[in-house]
């Protein structure tokens, strides 16, 4: 990646980020969340309904031990297995919570040596998705093929202060909620329909896998079957 811009989305100017200051039960845990689309920052700067700003910076990546999620050596699962580690779940019965210790016992990337992580953002629309499979109602192919839809979900998160130092503030654009409040309900909006229409469409097939399949059948990691169920 070397030399980008990075873009981040907040209702207040940050001309230095501090990584004490974020909240450990977002998606990656403590970090600074940026993305590579002005679009989607400006959705995120007025995602409470108010004025935002995108804070622009210059960043250099070069020697950083970087975690790509959307690399084909990673699954979905891995991705499911860092929410599963940070985000607040509600757990509605025995699988749910079975489900849980499987995919941390067998998916969790330990995440400590590095400095910034890629990978998808879990907004309302991508977590209700998360949620589902875990809860065994939708398989591992239909979670995958759903968060392909809106690769502009996908963010960049420094979690190291050595990433941090990396950062070279350039300039806060001033956002509109008026503008771009309504276009982060409707992006949620569109990704649940979306969705939908893949369930409705997709018939299930003899191979596809939920959670329950994933736990009785000692599925791990490395498993051809799961890549088989992986959408390209």
């Amino acid at each position: 990646m070397n030399n980008i811009t990075l873009l981040h989305g907040s209702d207040h100017i940050i001309k230095q980020p501090e990584l004490s200051k974020g909240k450990k039960t977002n998606d990656y845990g403590q970090g600074f969340y940026c993305t590579l689309s002005a679009d989607l920052a400006k959705e995120w700067a007025c995602k409470n309904n108010v004025n935002g700003f995108v804070n622009a910076y210059s960043f250099n990546d070069a020697d950083l031990n970087v975690l790509n999620l959307l690399d084909s050596k990673y699954n979905v699962l891995n991705w499911i297995a860092l929410l599963l580690k940070n985000r607040i779940f509600t757990f509605d019965g025995e699988i749910a919570f079975n489900a849980k210790q499987y995919i941390l016992d067998n998916y969790l990337i330990d995440t400590s040596n590095y400095d910034a992580i890629i990978g998808y953002r879990a907004d309302d629309s991508y977590f209700s998705y998360a949620n589902a499979f875990i809860h065994n109602t939708i398989p591992i192919r239909v979670l995958s093929e759903a968060l392909k839809l809106g690769k502009l979900g996908i963010q960049t998160v420094l979690v190291s202060e050595k990433a941090t130092s990396r950062l070279a503030f350039l300039n806060a654009e001033p956002v509109d909620k008026n503008i771009y409040y309504p276009k982060y309900i409707a992006r949620d909006l569109k990704a649940r329909e979306e969705y939908k229409q893949i369930v409705a469409n997709n018939i299930l097939i003899k191979d596809d896998l939920f959670v329950i399949d994933i736990i009785r059948g000692g599925i791990s990691n490395d498993d051809e079957r799961i890549q088989q169920n992986l959408p390209l």
